[in-house]
């Protein structure tokens, strides 16, 4: 498979894993009109780095994301966006600098986007669900690059399509050439083989044929006729038969659709319409809105995507906030709201890296109040207008629907001071979390309450982590006689240990000494 090369990428190819956990601190929850301090939605709007946030959701959210949609800063050299959309960004500037070094100073406008892009798309990769979806939406600027660094992330074999997105619809008059009207959205899988049949439901303008009802409307509900025969000769003679009815042969002026056999056995269940008119036979089918089950017919999503354009995403920022220009070009909710009706249920979770205005949020909740959902969105946005556009967007909306909250988040402190000493200002609870998850990938709901140093037992393995922030921690028979649980092996954190190995060995102890042996994801 073809990679892509560029000045700095041996410095981020594996950087995700080098950044630091931070963790997340609550700032306020709203509320259907009301703000409270701290945390309790599920839904987060997180401020800050997103390449730090994206690490923060690991240990609560790797593997758990349903759908993923993205709009990551184009690289046009526009320097008057709100969004600065030329990656200039002072922390983005200074990031480069402490990763790739001193070659960083030489990077053309490319490098500098592909270094900002590649770690944070590989963070987004594992926090995907094996049967996720991406959107990333781009212009023709970085379109080939970013081609290939997600084919390279993702997988070739991942790509379920390259859409198209008609952005306006006419204009052009400022144009030196050629009239630009479109946009690419990249869609793909996590694991293509995980990802069932994508529909989207049909809409009024299909929902108006299907005006007849039978026997089996209380299933099936109305159905519309459609002609079995087909217009195409396809060299396939056994389609081109004779369907005997009321005496007659009736033949196709070329061919049928269906085998000879699926013809019969639909006649005899009445899924057939024959009928002549003006001495000529015509034979339809009956295309029922709902299948055996009762699950509502679905259309499919069209490689190219019209009728939601740029203008109606700045009509609703003009809406919201009684001036269009509080944010340039925001995406139309309408277009978002889209891709997650097809790839999304309702109970999915929803991330935006980079949230911009909130759109994707907005977006998550007109579906849910479509379709009666419960989806969940996770917003993280680095500009210091996190709170007062982003967030203040979902506000509006809520207050509108009269339904739904979020946490507003902000990063707090890293787990490891610059010593690689754990960070004691560090709430006890979110070291255990980050523990229990760099041992078992899983996300640690609660400790125990009559120990505070046992975690969990997974797999068989109990784990402890015996840790106060006043004095050293010993691992020794003392402390074995604390333990109550029951397990094949036991994985015990402490500052030191005075049990001999073959003692640990004979009862399947496994010693880690805090911090050296703490693994950093």
């Amino acid at each position: 498979m073809p990679t892509l090369n560029w000045i700095g990428k041996d410095k981020v190819v594996n950087h995700h894993k080098e950044v630091p956990f931070r963790v997340l601190e609550p700032q306020y929850t709203f509320t259907n009109g009301e703000v409270t301090t701290g945390g309790g939605s599920e839904n987060k709007i997180i401020h800050g780095d997103n390449l730090e946030a994206l690490k923060a959701l690991l240990p609560e959210y790797e593997g758990k994301v349903n759908c993923i949609y993205i709009d990551p800063p184009y690289n046009t050299g526009n320097e008057g966006w709100v969004y600065n959309d030329n990656v200039n960004h002072p922390k983005i500037k200074k990031w480069l600098g402490e990763v790739v070094g001193k070659e960083g100073e030489d990077l053309s406008r490319h490098d500098k986007w592909l270094c900002m892009m590649y770690p944070r798309l590989k963070l987004l990769h594992k926090l995907l669900a094996d049967d996720g979806v991406i959107f990333v939406s781009i212009d023709n600027y970085e379109y080939n690059y970013l081609s290939i660094v997600l084919e390279e992330i993702f997988g070739r074999q991942n790509l379920i399509e390259t859409l198209i997105w008609k952005k306006s619809y006419g204009g052009g008059a400022k144009s030196k050439h050629v009239v630009n009207l479109h946009e690419y959205i990249f869609f793909y899988a996590k694991d293509i083989t995980k990802i069932s049949k994508l529909e989207l439901p049909p809409d009024d303008s299909i929902l108006k044929y299907y005006k007849f009802k039978d026997e089996k409307y209380d299933t099936r509900g109305p159905f519309r006729l459609q002609p079995l025969a087909t217009t195409s000769m396809d060299e396939r003679p056994n389609l081109r038969y004779p369907i005997l009815y009321e005496g007659e042969e009736i033949m196709p002026e070329k061919q049928w659709q269906w085998s000879k056999e699926r013809v019969y056995t639909a006649l005899n269940n009445n899924d057939l319409v024959i009928e002549k008119k003006k001495g000529k036979w015509s034979v339809n089918y009956k295309q029922y809105l709902n299948n055996e089950d009762g699950e509502q017919r679905g259309r499919k999503l069209f490689s190219i995507i019209d009728g939601f354009y740029t203008q109606h995403g700045t009509n609703e920022i003009k809406r919201l906030f009684g001036d269009g220009k509080a944010f340039n070009f925001p995406k139309p909710p309408k277009l978002v709201e889209e891709l997650l009706r097809l790839a999304t249920d309702k109970h999915s979770l929803v991330l935006d890296s980079f949230a911009g205005s909130g759109t994707t949020a907005q977006a998550t909740l007109n579906l849910n109040s479509s379709d009666d959902g419960n989806r969940k969105f996770i917003l993280v946005e680095m500009e210091e207008y996190a709170d007062k556009i982003t967030a203040e967007r979902i506000r509006k909306v809520i207050n509108e629907d009269k339904s739904g909250d979020f946490t507003f988040y902000t990063l707090g402190e890293p787990l490891f001071n610059a010593d690689n000493e754990l960070n004691e200002n560090v709430p006890l609870q979110r070291i255990q979390e980050y523990i229990y998850y760099t041992e078992t990938g899983e996300f640690l709901k609660h400790a125990s309450v009559s120990d505070c140093h046992y975690l969990d037992t997974h797999n068989g393995i109990s784990y402890y982590f015996y840790y106060s922030k006043d004095e050293m921690t010993t691992l020794d028979l003392d402390f074995l006689g604390t333990i109550t649980t029951k397990a094949d092996q036991y994985v015990i954190y402490a500052d030191n240990c005075l049990l001999s190995p073959e003692f640990m060995a004979k009862h399947s102890i496994i010693f880690k000494k805090i911090p050296r042996d703490i693994t950093r994801f």
